[in-house]
């Protein structure tokens, strides 16, 4: 048998995938626990937990391909592209809950919405309350949506990547001084 080399690109792609295919585990135990409208805090901590989990360990292989060393921007790139790939995957998944599963999730969510604020601002004039919703609508279709997971998905990456980075870069200079 042939010695096969990972490769970075490998590496973002399975951490990608995994996460990926973790968070839509997540959300599915969500949907059938009927807790996909109703979230508590603790489900944006778990999927925080989840991503810094997936990340540090994809940036912690690359540190092990190139024997001990990382630069800040190999953990970037590769945080980044583990975000970018499990962003795409979890975008998907949505459509697919969205248009298929929960067919009327936008409308539900919208609802949700709706009512969180008249809980939290009950000071709000009818009027107010009409407009907040009207621009919940504009921003709540399945392009928008999944554009904003992507996004939100780097964002979250580049984070958790730089201050992964910056905790486990190792340089030969850093060695040669020692």
């Amino acid at each position: 048998m042939e010695n096969q080399e990972i490769s970075p690109k490998q590496i973002m792609l399975n951490y990608g995938l995994i996460l990926g295919f973790a968070l839509i585990l997540f959300n599915v135990a969500l949907y059938a626990m009927g807790k996909t409208y109703d979230q508590h805090w603790s489900v944006g901590v778990i999927t925080t937990l989840i991503t810094v989990a997936a990340i540090i360990l994809g940036i912690k292989k690359i540190k092990e391909l190139n024997v001990g060393f990382l630069s800040l921007s190999e953990a970037l790139k590769t945080g980044l592209g583990i975000a970018l790939v499990s962003g795409i995957i979890y975008a998907i998944y949505m459509l697919l809950f969205a248009n298929f599963i929960e067919p009327e999730f936008f409308a539900r969510m919208t609802e949700v919405q709706h009512q969180k604020m008249i809980e939290t601002y009950p000071n709000f004039t009818d009027e107010q309350l009409e407009a907040s919703a009207e621009m919940g609508k504009k921003f709540s279709g399945p392009v928008i949506s999944s554009a904003a997971i992507i996004i939100g998905s780097l964002f979250l990456g580049f984070i958790i990547a730089l201050i992964g980075g910056l905790i486990m870069k190792k340089s030969d200079e850093e060695i040669t001084s020692i």
